[in-house]
């Protein structure tokens, strides 16, 4: 097991090492394993594919923006995104992402972070966009609480380009917005042709609004395949 850890680990490091761009925005996104077997009494757990409570895993899975996996963590007790994330995920991929900035460069700009992260609602915590921040970890994820609708003239058309290559034009607006902890944030908006208002919350300061919307979208996708083709556990 420990042998096929450390191999499993040099892969994810070989992938990110022959795709630095990919390695430096990541996908990360948790996903129940059924285990329908007999020789262990997992936790149950609330499978929405399946609307019902069954045993299983949690794996989570650290992907490209396109998709690609670099690893997966699998969780028998599932201790919850934010605790995984921290505990788990962020210390690998600070050992593991080739070409992140030095400690000379991060010095020289406050808003140069080293990677960042983009989750569901699941990891939605002020605190933990505050310690990360610290880390110089960016983060980018749904606003859990966005309160009034924006004025729709705030909104104008950016050309945005999806990771199958794909163009299209999104109304999107900007503006800065301060958290309960005090923490400010980047909170951008699209605006859907019904009028809905999607709310995004970031801590990376330095990347154009287009390409946060495009890894919003990136994340809508991969969860919809994974759920597609989530496997199950036998034994």
């Amino acid at each position: 097991m420990e042998r096929t850890a450390r191999w499993s680990s040099q892969l994810a490091r070989d992938w990110m090492e022959h795709d630095v761009q990919a390695a430096g925005v990541l996908l990360i996104d948790g996903h129940t394993r059924v285990y329908h077997g007999s020789l262990t009494k997992l936790p149950r757990r609330y499978v929405s594919r399946e609307r019902l409570c069954l045993r299983g895993t949690t794996d989570y899975w650290v992907n490209a923006l396109d998709g690609q996996p670099f690893f997966c963590v699998t969780q028998p007790i599932d201790p919850g995104l934010i605790k995984t994330l921290e505990t788990e995920i962020i210390p690998r991929l600070s050992n593991d992402i080739p070409n992140q900035p030095t400690a000379e460069a991060l010095a020289v700009d406050p808003r140069l972070h080293r990677f960042t992260l983009v989750f569901d609602r699941e990891g939605y915590s002020p605190a933990l966009f505050a310690r990360l921040k610290t880390q110089r970890v960016a983060i980018l994820t749904y606003h859990k609480h966005p309160g009034e609708d924006w004025q729709e003239t705030e909104f104008t058309p950016h050309q945005v380009t999806l990771q199958n290559g794909d163009t299209v034009t999104l109304p999107l607006a900007e503006r800065g917005t301060q958290l309960g902890n005090g923490l400010w944030l980047r909170e951008i908006r699209r605006l859907d042709e019904k009028g809905h208002q999607t709310s995004i919350l970031s801590t990376d300061f330095r990347s154009d609004i287009a390409p946060a919307a495009a890894a919003i979208f990136a994340m809508v996708a991969s969860g919809k395949l994974l759920q597609i083709h989530a496997p199950t556990l036998r034994a």
